[in-house]
């Protein structure tokens, strides 16, 4: 079996893939844990200045939750994933070293709020972002703490409540996307512009980062009390499990007839 996370060095650079190409680099926990060990492996190494993190393949950087791993879920269950992202996303939000998320395609979810959570973005004219997870089934909540920071509350409620996917123009005008160039070009921007942030004084990088952490540390942490206490509400009806379902016998009947 592949490894779900490639790492490699690029000079100062260290380079993070997520390798679950043939579900779209959807994640399950092996896969989150393998993240934030490679997360924790660069922080604490020396050598390395920054990093980028991207995904296998032309389709995708992420997916987001697998939802065969998610629709199992009950309500205790829910809660200890909501602290597995807790721990993920707290990671990236103290990282010393700035960050910086090559899109290769489809961001949706939680790996659209990974994305987030990174220092900057490059993407191509083919990148598609958003917060589905209304329409599979999930209470949206973590997603809307993270973007109403970015975005406000009008476009994050309009993200949240329909489901919709932004296109790469729409999110680049809106400064999600930070560089926009041809699909060819992603990694090779991604990687240029993590090399002109390690070039940064090192100590400036990690108290600006700091600062930029702590302004908004409350939101973040008002964020996961809410999303324990909504999850494990929403999985406690059951409607998770059934939507989810219906959405992947959906999927599966489009794949086997044909369809994308």
């Amino acid at each position: 079996m592949d490894p779900f996370i490639l790492t490699r060095t690029d000079g100062t650079i260290g380079v993070i893939t997520l390798n679950r190409p043939e579900v779209l680099n959807a994640w399950h926990r092996p896969m989150r844990d393998l993240l934030i060990a490679a997360l924790e492996a660069m922080e604490r190494d020396d050598a390395i200045r920054a990093v980028v993190l991207t995904g296998a393949g032309e389709r995708a950087f992420s997916a987001g939750q697998d939802l065969n791993e998610s629709k199992t879920f009950d309500p205790d269950r829910a809660e200890a994933w909501i602290r597995e992202w807790e721990r993920l996303y707290g990671l990236i939000r103290s990282l010393t070293k700035p960050l910086v998320v090559a899109l290769n395609g489809l961001a949706a979810g939680s790996a659209f709020q990974v994305a987030l959570l990174g220092d900057l973005r490059v993407g191509h004219p083919g990148v598609t972002m958003g917060q589905p997870e209304i329409n599979a089934g999930f209470a949206s909540v973590t997603g809307p703490g993270i973007m109403r920071e970015l975005l406000g509350i009008a476009r994050t409620t309009d993200l949240a409540l329909t489901g919709r996917m932004m296109d790469a123009a729409e999110a680049h005008a809106i400064g999600l996307i930070s560089r926009l160039v041809p699909r060819e070009r992603v990694l090779a921007e991604a990687l240029a512009l993590a090399a002109e942030l390690a070039a940064k004084p090192p100590n400036a990088m990690r108290l600006s980062k700091a600062w930029l952490r702590e302004m908004t540390e409350p939101s973040f942490r008002a964020t996961i009390a809410a999303a324990i206490r909504i999850h494990r509400a929403a999985y406690g009806t059951g409607e998770p499990a059934a939507t989810m379902q219906r959405f992947l016998d959906a999927r599966a009947q489009r794949r086997d007839g044909g369809g994308r």
